[in-house]
């Protein structure tokens, strides 16, 4: 089997809801990290054989194929086709593996997989809502509420029982909380981001400016401000302050294979290592990713011990904070430059923004193996092994 290669991963710096990227349309906000990629590697762009682009929430301005739409928006030549996929939040990091088995297979040589997502132009689940209060239709047909009856996939509800599960306490997730931002902080101020934030004009009140610091970090951040903050349920353990930030945002991952690498004088960041997706529980869902990770590493003969840096999503506290508990993980290789609870969490774009943070943790640890999962909807998890080199 053909080895699949990362030649570059860029990702815009988040948006806080109605924060400063707000103003910019998500197909601008793809052709931003479209045109980022090909302005920073030397090679013929009419060669990437296709856009690969995750997207939860396709409605509105991010319908009739975002990432064709992305690309005629960028600079890229109009040739290039391009397509638009929903894998819940691990859309985009399912585009990256899609690109991987297509250059694995031998099938395309350049293939550009991407995400992007505005949650404040097209708001979380404003599709499914809208059909409802139209009497257009639920997501469960009769034959799924015979099975699940009453059941309504809550994310939120399947954390919470991740926390009750797993045995934590408040306590332990604004601990977790707080720590995420204290990295992120670290990380902007030590300028570990320069290398994967594509800067993005906006317009503000005071003139046009450069965004390219993540909105959502708490630079102040205190353990006492995040424990005040109310809970999201009378009797639970989350509040808004352990659950990652709605964002606005774009990135993008260059996958190639060896021959491409050779024809475009293309310098490769890391190989595809392993990748695989699983599904479990569609209740608890938010759990998938321990299990999906313990097959993973089964899979490709290797223990945690192995990765010297793992990024999990931190859609809600209790998800890494289990993740770790059940593989005796080390917290000091998670998320090393935080996470979604300080850095944001624009949906479909986070698995190959999360790819652009763990090359960078890599290349600044010196680390060799680097590992990201994540939790989504229906109770799933996608897996991705990469190798530094």
């Amino acid at each position: 089997m053909a080895t699949a290669y990362i030649v570059d991963a860029v990702r815009t710096a988040g948006g806080k809801r109605g924060g400063k990227l707000a103003g910019v349309h998500p197909v601008d906000l793809g052709a931003a990290v479209f045109d980022a990629i090909a302005a920073r590697n030397d090679f013929d762009t009419s060669k990437i054989d296709d856009v690969i682009t995750g997207c939860v929430s396709q409605g509105g301005q991010q319908t009739m194929d975002l990432g064709r739409n992305a690309v005629l928006a960028s600079n890229l030549p109009d040739s290039i086709p391009a397509v638009t996929i929903d894998r819940q939040c691990g859309s985009s990091q399912q585009a990256m593996m899609f690109a991987a088995q297509a250059v694995m297979s031998g099938t395309q040589d350049i293939v550009l997989a991407s995400g992007i997502e505005s949650m404040t132009r097209v708001p979380m689940g404003s599709v499914a809502t809208l059909f409802i209060k139209e009497g257009l239709g639920h997501y469960k047909s009769e034959r799924l509420e015979e099975k699940y009856p009453g059941i309504m996939f809550s994310q939120f509800m399947g954390a919470e029982m991740i926390v009750q599960k797993h045995g934590f306490t408040k306590d332990d997730l604004d601990a977790f909380a707080l720590e995420s931002h204290r990295r992120a902080k670290a990380a902007t101020e030590a300028g570990k981001f320069e290398r994967e934030i594509v800067p993005i004009e906006i317009e503000t009140p005071e003139g046009r400016e450069l965004h390219k610091v993540d909105e959502g970090i708490r630079f102040d951040a205190t353990l006492e401000g995040i424990a005040g903050v109310k809970l999201l349920q009378e009797g639970g353990a989350i509040t808004a302050a352990t659950s990652s930030q709605i964002c606005d945002g774009a990135s993008a991952v260059l996958i190639v294979s060896e021959q491409a690498l050779k024809d475009h004088g293309l310098t490769p960041r890391a190989r595809i290592h392993h990748v695989s997706v699983t599904a479990g529980d569609p209740v608890i869902m938010l759990e998938e990713p321990l299990f999906a990770t313990e097959k993973a590493l089964k899979r490709a003969g290797m223990t945690i011990a192995d990765i010297d840096a793992y990024e999990v999503n931190e859609a809600f506290a209790p998800v890494p904070l289990a993740w770790m508990k059940y593989l005796g993980a080390d917290h000091a290789r998670l998320n090393q430059h935080g996470g979604a609870i300080a850095l944001g969490h624009p949906l479909g774009a986070s698995g190959t923004k999360l790819m652009a943070t763990l090359l960078g943790v890599l290349d600044a640890t010196g680390g060799r193996y680097g590992l990201q999962t994540m939790c989504e909807g229906g109770g799933q998890a996608n897996v991705t092994i990469v190798e530094r080199l």
